[in-house]
């Protein structure tokens, strides 16, 4: 199960209509804010795949998000499944088709 911790950028008056947008999603949990308008959310999903879509999501349909970085990533468990050979995220199967 991947788990990211990401900063959500918005402009300082638009803070507290983003985190109640991002409070709308179970994947997410906000943890702290400040004034300059940087929240501070874990996302965690079942695939990496999941986590993409959800970031691109809260990209595309919040106007007032402006930016979504990633602080960190872990991706333990969804290692082992690829390793097993039980997934593949669709960033890689995108790149074998290309070659």
């Amino acid at each position: 199960m991947p788990i990211g911790g990401f900063v959500v950028h918005t402009k300082p008056e638009n803070t507290e209509k983003v985190i109640e947008y991002l409070k709308k999603f179970n994947e997410i949990e906000v943890y702290s804010h400040d004034e300059k308008g940087n929240i501070v959310v874990v996302i965690e999903t079942e695939l990496s795949d999941q986590m993409d879509a959800l970031v691109d999501k809260i990209r595309r349909e919040n106007e007032n998000i402006l930016a979504v970085s990633v602080a960190y990533l872990h991706y333990e468990d969804e290692v082992e499944k690829i390793e097993r050979g039980e997934y593949v995220p669709e960033r890689f199967r995108q790149k074998k088709r290309r070659n």
